[in-house]
């Protein structure tokens, strides 16, 4: 945790990051390239310092527009990447390898793309379950140890991984889903993290954009959004989902705040280890999103929001069976 918090306190960066995954990836058709250049300037401008990308996003659109953006202000910001997740071109679907001739040149790859001689932070972004561990860990360390990457990351791993990961190289940063309707990571995985100093990175803090109000009706999600194929955000599930969210909107209208922000000063309360990092395309959700930094929330305000979207008041999982069966995190019990 301290190379990243070194990091982030050098560029006199905020808590909460930036996604840069929405511009590109997932979310409906990609962001034209001079709009997406334009969010990610004007995030630098109105204060993000914090920039995470990764080899998958766009096929790799997303590092390249990153890189085209940031290159010139690569000394004022923590960039942070992902490897052993691709777009395989051949194959045209996406592959997991944790192999460490694939981190190594996908690292290489990622640093080309990005205009910068190395990461501040390199995630492997998912477990290889035909690759131990250790090997896909110890490729990164090498990386370290050449200075093409700062410290090292993990996302979507159990508590037993990282366990076993650190005592291959220390871990500087775990990236997990984490929000009002998904706390997984309180199972084991925090826990973990602290006793090792491992910061915990939240991604999807606004529940991709639910908790922020953006979905009202299944049938606004475009054929190409990732959001379709999961089961909290089906026609059956999100009707139920929404009276719940109901309640958030309620303590944000006595805070006169959002419930995109009321939701991410809830999640900054959860420890200062605790760095969120929302995704958008829209510049002025990311100047709303920031505002979040300054909202201090009471002790009774954030108990009563804790009670709130717990996991047994939420319809559906958060991945489709197929999406669940990539990743190694602990899941609540139904």
């Amino acid at each position: 945790m301290a190379t990243v918090f070194a990091r982030l306190k050098e560029v006199a960066s905020p808590t909460i990051g930036l996604g840069c995954m929405n511009l590109s990836h997932g979310y409906g058709n990609p962001v034209a390239e001079a709009e997406a250049l334009r969010a990610l300037n004007e995030a630098f401008e109105m204060g993000y310092r914090h920039f995470d990308t990764a080899t998958l996003y766009g096929a790799t659109a997303n590092e390249r527009v990153v890189g085209k953006a940031l290159a010139s202000k690569r000394h004022e910001i923590l960039l942070a990447s992902k490897c052993g997740m691709a777009m395989d071109p051949e194959l045209g679907k996406k592959v997991i390898d944790g192999r460490p001739e694939t981190i190594r040149r996908q690292c290489e790859e990622s640093l080309e793309r990005l205009r910068t001689d190395h990461l501040d932070l390199y995630y492997l972004h998912r477990l290889d379950r035909n690759v131990p561990i250790e090997e896909s860990v110890g490729a990164l360390g090498r990386l370290v140890e050449e200075g093409k990457v700062r410290a090292i990351g993990l996302s979507e791993v159990s508590a037993a991984t990282l366990r076993r990961a650190r005592a291959e190289h220390a871990i500087a940063a775990v990236q997990s889903e984490y929000s009002l309707w998904t706390r997984n990571p309180e199972i084991a995985l925090i826990d973990a993290c602290r006793e090792a100093d491992t910061a915990m990175v939240a991604f999807s803090p606004l529940g991709r954009g639910f908790l922020a109000g953006a979905v009202t009706e299944a049938t606004q999600l475009t054929e190409n959004d990732v959001r379709r194929g999961m089961p909290r955000f089906s026609a059956e599930n999100l009707p139920h989902n929404l009276r719940q969210l109901e309640k958030l909107k309620a303590i944000a209208s006595e805070q006169e705040v959002t419930t995109g922000q009321l939701a991410l000063a809830w999640l900054k309360a959860q420890g200062n280890d605790v760095i969120p990092i929302p995704g958008t395309r829209s510049i002025a959700h990311m100047r709303e999103n920031l505002a979040a930094e300054e909202l201090h929330l009471d002790a009774d305000t954030l108990e009563r929001l804790s009670e709130l979207l717990t996991p047994d008041q939420v319809a559906g999982a958060r991945y489709s069976e197929a999406l669940q069966a990539e990743i190694d995190t602990e899941e609540f019990r139904k």
